[in-house]
């Protein structure tokens, strides 16, 4: 359902497109039209903008199923040209262990593409000689302790500076993937009733998913990616090019 979705992305735009900062500076103030103007006005240009769609729903799946709160998302570091990750999110595993989730979605009419596709841009990010731990440190420095609530402020100082690790604290790396792709309708299937539409497009989507299986496991164990962990969240659509295009045009003029 296009239109609930529409409704529900609008109803998280603020958070997701605002630092935490900015954000709580307008609630704070009562500036509410002037915090969704902010919001909207961070969203790319809809001829010019293909994968948006996957960056929000990415951050959606990760603060609500996975509860890996935003540290970062893509659209606080559109400054630089290192647009590596869609977003950064911190995920608690247990008293001791914490996890950065860096995430990645992409868009594709084909699933199978869309997964060589996500997994080829973790590994450049993997491979492009950059040190992790400067990487974050930078983030952190120029955005994410700023940006936090008091108390991931505390956390994340714990995590990244040594000297205030006094409580053996570790960080791990994951990825968070996110993967759109289309599932094609015929015009009979459209005059179906719509509970053995609905039967027979969740037999279509099953056999899509259970089809990349062995995919997906073979990139997971490649050798550049042994030692992290994966979050994979697949969603379909019917006709993906236009569909992406015209939430994303909903959400700017809604």
């Amino acid at each position: 359902s296009y239109e609930t979705l529409t409704e529900e992305l609008g109803n998280i735009l603020t958070t997701y497109a605002l630092s935490r900062s900015t954000y709580d500076e307008l609630c704070s103030q009562k500036k509410y039209a002037s915090l969704v103007k902010k919001a909207k006005e961070k969203l790319r240009k809809v001829e010019n903008n293909d994968g948006e769609l996957g960056e929000i729903l990415l951050y959606c799946m990760l603060e609500s199923h996975l509860n890996a709160p935003k540290l970062l998302t893509k659209l606080e570091l559109k400054t630089a040209a290192n647009n590596y990750v869609d977003g950064v999110h911190l995920l608690k595993i247990d008293d001791s262990t914490y996890q950065f989730v860096f995430g990645e979605s992409k868009l594709n009419s084909d699933l199978r593409t869309g997964i060589y596709e996500a997994f080829k841009s973790i590994n450049t990010l993997l491979e492009n000689g950059l040190n992790k731990l400067r990487y974050e440190i930078s983030l952190v420095n120029s955005n994410i302790l700023k940006e936090t609530a008091t108390e991931e402020s505390v956390i994340l100082k714990k995590l990244l500076i040594p000297t205030e690790n006094d409580e053996d604290l570790n960080i791990d790396h994951s990825f968070g993937i996110f993967l759109g792709f289309d599932i094609p309708i015929s015009e009979e299937e459209r005059k179906m009733k719509n509970s053995d539409f609905r039967t027979l497009m969740n037999g279509k989507i099953e056999k899509a998913v259970r089809g990349v299986l062995t995919t997906l496991n073979e990139q997971i164990k490649k050798r550049e990616f042994v030692g992290y962990s994966f979050y994979i969240y697949i969603i379909p659509f019917s006709e993906l090019g236009i569909t992406r295009k015209k939430i994303i045009e909903n959400l700017k003029t809604m």
